[in-house]
């Protein structure tokens, strides 16, 4: 039986990817979410925490909360690009995790990756850097926990080869390291999308 070869991936998330270098994962020894500094810390000084700012771009019809000058999110229609589902989020003590900030490179990954070589003012932009950061349901996020592309993808397949685009993005800029099963995973999705392009930077925070 003839099988046709996988076409190699094109554009510039596969030429970022193929710059990465490949290593084993680090010992987890150390972890802790301490060791990235402030969570939402208000990182571009906009006035700001990062959670309302990623709320604020990732949702439609946002409704602010009165008397804080437009920052932090009330209510507002949201298209997760994760799962494919739109549905109206509003803030409250039972509805505000429906909505979630992924750290699309995780946490626990990039300590792995790298990320115990960077000093705690670099991690902590990490943590905090838009690039990095994506709305998602809630349910999806805690089914994500803190897998790479080769033990996680998003639900919504026409999303994949953003959401690894964005994964290249964030460790080129980080200057962290793939494993093997992650860059072969990485590379069979942006297979399938010829000439992908990285996400924009805003720039801000990191570099």
């Amino acid at each position: 039986m003839r099988i046709d070869p996988v076409p190699l991936p094109t554009g510039d998330a596969a030429t970022a990817l193929v710059a990465i270098p490949v290593k084993g994962r680090a010992p987890r020894t150390g972890y802790d979410r301490d060791q990235f500094g402030q969570s939402w810390r208000d990182i571009d000084r906009n006035g700001c925490d990062q959670r309302n700012d990623v709320l604020a771009r990732d949702l439609a019809e946002v409704e602010y909360r009165p008397g804080t000058h437009s920052c932090v999110v009330q209510a507002g229609m949201f298209a997760d690009p994760y799962s494919g589902h739109t549905f109206r989020f509003r803030r409250g003590q039972d509805t505000s995790d429906d909505v979630q900030i992924d750290h699309v490179v995780a946490l626990s990954n990039a300590w792995q990756t790298g990320a115990q070589q960077l000093d705690v003012e670099a991690r902590e932009r990490f943590a905090n850097d838009p690039l990095n950061l994506m709305a998602t349901e809630g349910v999806v996020n805690q089914s994500k926990g803190d897998g790479d592309a080769a033990t996680w993808l998003p639900p919504a397949r026409g999303y994949r080869c953003d959401y690894v685009a964005r994964q290249v993005a964030v460790k080129t800029k980080y200057r962290l390291w793939v494993t093997s099963a992650e860059r072969d995973a990485i590379a069979a999705v942006l297979s399938a999308c010829p000439g992908q392009e990285l996400p924009p930077d805003s720039g801000i925070p990191g570099s």
